[in-house]
């Protein structure tokens, strides 16, 4: 497989990963998970747990103690403290997606141009990154350093025990919401942050994301009543986020995906015209030849 086939088919990984992870903590952590105390999860014995949980963990203990003791409210501040601390690593990945965006007219005229030659497809397609100065996977690396600081927060709310003698709003943190409001709520929150990535996104590219926009939701709603109330609490609260923060970075997309389109679409024009004329050439030099024999 060329290297190009395998850019093309980064972000079908991508999605295949996340929805591996997702099924991972969903079917691997069951709701009778083992709770400890965060001093338990520094004498644990596991590098992950004392080295990098503990540290998380121990941040959610204090921010409920600021609170009073609610955790509900110490989830929120650490989820947005988090989320803001790597939120340069997200713009750099937005930023990279964009540049790929901008160039998507010109790798289709390559690829229309050499469709019988892939070899040339490649070489020329290599190229045109280093004349732009795009790293097709630069935006693979911003996600891979983030799914570790996810999964150790993750962890931090689902391991601590305190989390579970404490309630917040109607739910008791450590049981299912038996009124069905909080998954709701996570699926709906979940549906609108898709549908925004969505339409964010190049015609071309909404074909995956359709598929994510209802299999995401419906997946996050069967765990969200599965589990203890502070796991989908965080889920929500970390779409909430992640919806400002898309809106803010994205605001100025649809003129850069409306350009796109309609540079891909001038594009094809011209090549159309193109092939018009040159018929329209040897035609009319066909007649001409005529007019004089019969001369």
């Amino acid at each position: 497989m060329s290297r190009l086939k395998s850019l093309k088919g980064k972000k079908w990984i991508l999605l295949i990963a996340v929805i591996a992870l997702v099924a991972v903590l969903s079917g691997c952590t069951s709701a009778n998970t083992t709770h400890v105390t965060t001093e338990d999860l520094k004498n644990s014995g596991s590098f992950w747990k004392s080295n990098v949980v503990y540290w998380f963990s121990l941040s959610l203990d204090s921010l409920a103690k600021l609170f009073g003791g609610e955790y509900g409210l110490a989830i929120l501040v650490l989820v947005i403290i988090v989320r803001t601390l790597i939120l340069p690593l997200t713009i750099k990945q937005v930023k990279s997606s964009r540049n790929m965006q901008k160039i998507q007219p010109l790798i289709k005229e390559i690829q229309t141009k050499y469709k019988d030659t892939p070899e040339k497809i490649q070489a020329e397609t290599m190229k045109l990154f280093q004349e732009h100065k795009v790293n097709p996977m630069a935006g693979c690396l911003p996600l891979i350093i983030q799914m570790p600081i996810y999964i150790a927060l993750y962890n931090s709310i689902l391991y601590n025990s305190n989390i579970n003698q404490h309630t917040f709003l109607w739910m008791e943190l450590g049981s299912p919401d038996k009124l069905f409001i909080l998954p709701v709520l996570v699926a709906v929150s979940m549906f609108f942050q898709t549908w925004y990535m969505m339409k964010q996104n190049p015609s071309q590219q909404q074909g995956p994301m359709q598929f994510m926009l209802w299999v995401y939701p419906i997946l996050m709603f069967i765990m969200s009543y599965q589990f203890a109330s502070a796991l989908p609490l965080y889920w929500f609260y970390s779409n909430i986020y992640t919806i400002i923060q898309n809106f803010f970075l994205y605001r100025n997309n649809d003129k850069l995906v409306a350009a796109t389109n309609v540079q891909g679409t001038k594009s094809s024009s011209k090549k159309g015209q193109a092939g018009i004329v040159t018929t329209n050439g040897v035609g009319s030099q066909a007649k001409k030849k005529k007019k004089k024999k019969k001369k």
